[in-house]
């Protein structure tokens, strides 16, 4: 790997992505895919299984939650800094079915001095708008990468 000062923002997304990747059992026992990373935006997708399913026979939101959660989170750590959840919500706008095929992507609001807003639209695959979240960040001391000394 290159050096991080000779690396474009792009590479350092990826570079971030691919460590935290690493680490988050959680996104990867969802089934979940990292569809696309770049500076302040990240997509997953995740099909829906029944396993995922609640009393109603539709989408248990704590999936739908953890999948936004998820691509919140790569979309704060994409600029080779540690960033963690500091508050979020969602509002859950349409029910979800057993075999939806869902994309949470997650774009960035702000970045100012260790804050941050991020939106996550959730839609299934037809398009259709189910969910939306949004996330506060906040930077604490740390790289995914190491940095050039």
């Amino acid at each position: 790997m290159k050096p991080v000062a000779q690396m474009t923002p792009q590479e350092i997304a990826e570079a971030s992505a691919a460590v935290m990747w690493n680490g988050d059992s959680t996104s990867r026992r969802l089934g979940a895919t990292l569809d696309l990373i770049a500076p302040g935006s990240a997509t997953l997708s995740m099909t829906v299984t029944e396993s995922m399913s609640n009393g109603h026979g539709n989408c248990h939101g704590g999936f739908i939650f953890t999948l936004a959660d998820s691509a919140f989170a790569f979309a704060c750590n994409s600029h080779n800094e540690v960033v963690v959840g500091q508050h979020c919500s969602v509002s859950y706008i349409k029910p979800v079915r057993i075999g939806d095929r869902l994309t949470a992507a997650a774009r960035e609001v702000s970045r100012q001095g260790r804050s941050g807003i991020y939106d996550v639209r959730v839609t299934n695959q037809d398009g259709v708008h189910v969910a939306e979240f949004r996330g506060h960040s906040r930077t604490v001391k740390g790289t995914h990468l190491p940095v050039d000394g």
